[in-house]
């Protein structure tokens, strides 16, 4: 009757440590699908501020081709690559800071009307980007805190719960001030 009572006790705990796993990936999960959003209103917007932009800086083609050439890249990243997109959105926030440093060459540019209302929608992009990667890994960093902790990890391992990747700027250069230069 006792070890029917024991056997009980550590069939609930597994359950018990078996759906708070299953809920930390499904929070995981949701948070990189609004980091994905945020990413997808993004790409969605630069074609517009590129077209704006063109008008004003033809001379600087090279700037904007590759803005479109990041953006491209960032959204052929497969959906579960974290660390491979986190990389490639890195690279595109970069180019889009030389747009905005473009505009302070070009008044008309900073008083334009679209342009104006382009790149406040783009600074509330990017803050709603932040927001959300702060909450996926948050998100990421329970996840993985259960899966490398004991007792829950001795679950994790057989039911396949591996750690979650952070999403975050991998490379320095991504992280300076985009410096243009006439």
């Amino acid at each position: 009757m006792i070890a029917l009572g024991v056997a009980a006790v550590v069939i609930l705990y597994l359950i018990f440590v078996y759906n708070g796993l299953v809920k930390a990936r499904q929070v995981k999960e949701e948070a990189w699908s609004g980091i994905d959003v945020q990413l997808k209103r993004r790409a969605d917007l630069i074609p517009n501020l590129i077209e704006t932009v063109k008008g004003y800086a033809a001379h600087e083609k090279g700037t904007l081709e590759e803005i479109v050439s990041l953006r491209n890249r960032a959204q052929a990243v497969p959906a579960g690559d974290v660390a491979g997109r986190a990389a490639a959105e890195g690279m595109l926030s970069q180019a889009l800071g030389k747009v905005f440093a473009l505009a302070e060459a070009y008044p008309n540019l900073k008083a334009n009307q679209n342009f104006s209302e382009l790149q406040q929608s783009l600074e509330e992009i990017e803050n709603e980007v932040q927001m959300s990667r702060r909450y996926y890994n948050g998100a990421a960093r329970d996840l993985n805190v259960k899966v490398e902790s004991f007792p829950s990890n001795l679950v994790a391992g057989p039911f396949g719960f591996t750690k979650a990747a952070y999403f975050e700027i991998t490379n320095e250069a991504d992280r300076a001030v985009p410096v243009v230069k006439f």
